[in-house]
């Protein structure tokens, strides 16, 4: 909901400012400590039913249940990281010695780190959609190059080529890894392929290819993410070394950002040692006893540690491709002082925000044509989301529910910025006053945030029984206290946002 522009955010008394902080920290830190409590009153039980193992702290017991901390984490060690660092080392001598030769180079090396994880059949199947996706391209035809990735997709889905794929591996998390590595080369795919039917490039098709295989097997962002345009990258990577900036590619650019990462994957790890969150929202009985503070406790730890786990997944990555001249999206910004549905989709995973906008929003009309059109490209903008990510059915309730929360925060918007309502407005509010009644407005938005949130992360029982038990059975003793905090961060939101750049 939202948002009045920076310039005109009313600026509201220091005092009342400061009780916000105060409420929104103190809530935080005493909710996080009645679910801190509660697992370790509950430990035994959880360690009977769930996955905890012995923690990196002499006796701290450490939470696995969240299976894509645990899956990256172990990878990481495996082998990720190792490749990673080599990319960084490979890009540096090529850019000092050989700087023509350092997008070649780093093509050869991404496709040999995958080839050393994926094995040979693994990125076989890469290089045959990349084939099949860059041909059909050539035909210029976008709704053709829609059909065609569409279809590419859909292949991680088909059953017996799954049961074929996962024989071609000794473990499940290997074949994961594959799917994830297909599943973000299909937006790789996508983005070259309507690029190219868009504005066709003036170089042959040699050529052509030979950036596509550059983007697809890009390193850092090869497995996870984030996500760049074909246009953003192959614009980025062609400039001259004088051009980039020299003091991102330097040694104190580089311990800055390592110690950073760091800290944050310290903080995901404490997390996950003093709340066993993930394994508590695996099961309904812990999710009925909660007591009212743990139970928030549990939303908030949920949604912080979503928003740490990417720092870490998406900083290194982000760090590396800075260094080789690109601009990577930025970093998510901290869920608690996301205030709107729009302003999680804008904010969290910019890169993939800005492929939607590029690739299904604008080219289905977005705002330009009114408020139908609109509707119809955030949704079917959601419907892919939804089926990128899996098409099962908690995802599209969670796709139908941030569908209709950004559908009543832009209608509420158009309602509000109409000349009518905006002089009723001006006459009866003072513009402190309406920034509280826009706070109060974004904490229900919030709520509702927080809820698809937790469908998306725990599933749809978890969602069921945040709904029962705080706006059903709870609507007065935990509902009405929730809302009244939820508008401290809110108030947060808008003070934080306000800032000049």
């Amino acid at each position: 909901m939202t948002s009045k522009s920076k310039a005109h955010l009313a600026p509201l008394p220091r005092t009342e400012i400061l009780a916000y902080w105060v409420l929104s920290l103190g809530s935080h830190l005493y909710s996080f400590y009645q679910l801190h409590r509660f697992s370790k009153e509950h430990e035994a039980g959880l360690e009977r039913g769930f996955q905890l193992e012995k923690g990196f702290v002499k006796g701290l017991k450490r939470d696995l249940s969240d299976f894509e901390w645990s899956f990256w984490t172990e990878w990481a060690k495996k082998s990720l990281l190792w490749s990673l660092i080599g990319h960084g080392v490979i890009s540096r001598l090529t850019s000092i010695f050989k700087p023509k030769l350092r997008v070649p180079a780093l093509t050869v090396y991404g496709l040999l780190a995958a080839s050393s994880v994926l094995g040979i059949k693994g990125v076989s199947v890469l290089l045959l959609h990349v084939g099949l996706s860059f041909s059909v391209a050539q035909l210029q035809k976008p709704a053709l190059s829609w059909c065609c990735n569409l279809l590419l997709l859909s292949t991680l889905h088909i059953h017996p080529l799954q049961e074929i794929q996962r024989g071609w591996y000794k473990t499940e998390e290997e074949y994961y890894l594959l799917l994830f590595s297909v599943a973000v080369c299909g937006l790789r795919l996508i983005s070259f392929s309507l690029e190219h039917c868009w504005s066709p490039a003036d170089c042959g098709g040699a050529v052509q290819l030979c950036w596509l295989f550059s983007y697809t097997f890009y390193h850092p962002f090869f497995y996870n993410g984030p996500i760049i345009s074909y246009r953003d990258y192959t614009e980025q990577m062609r400039r001259p070394a004088e051009e980039c900036d020299r003091v991102e590619s330097g040694v104190i650019y580089l311990v800055l950002r390592s110690g950073r990462i760091i800290l944050w994957w310290c903080l995901a790890e404490y997390m996950i040692h003093v709340m066993y969150m993930h394994s508590i929202q695996s099961n309904e009985t812990y999710l009925e006893i909660l007591p009212p503070w743990a139970l928030g406790g549990l939303a908030l730890a949920l949604v912080q540690f979503f928003f740490v786990k990417y720092l870490v997944l998406f900083g290194f990555p982000s760090m590396l491709a800075s260094m080789d001249q690109l601009v990577p999206p930025k970093l998510p910004r901290c869920v608690s002082i996301m205030y709107s549905f729009t302003g999680m989709w804008r904010h969290f995973d910019a890169g993939l925000y800005r492929w939607l906008i590029r690739y299904i929003y604008v080219p289905l009309g977005g705002s330009r044509h009114g408020l139908l059109y609109q509707m119809l490209s955030t949704g079917l903008a959601f419907g892919f989301v939804c089926l990128w990510h899996g098409g099962h059915d908690y995802l599209r309730y969670w796709a139908l529910m941030n569908w209709t929360g950004i559908v009543v925060e832009n209608t509420l918007k158009s309602v509000f910025a109409s000349s009518y309502i905006h002089s009723i407005v001006k006459r009866n509010f003072s513009p402190a006053m309406e920034r509280r009644c826009i706070a109060l407005f974004s904490a229900l938005s919030t709520a509702m945030l927080i809820l698809s949130n937790l469908v998306f992360l725990g599933g749809l029982h978890v969602g069921r029984i945040f709904w029962k038990r705080v706006f059903i059975q709870g609507w007065s003793n935990i509902a009405l206290p929730m809302l009244a905090f939820l508008y401290c961060f809110a108030q947060i939101g808008l003070e934080w946002t306000s800032r000049p750049p």
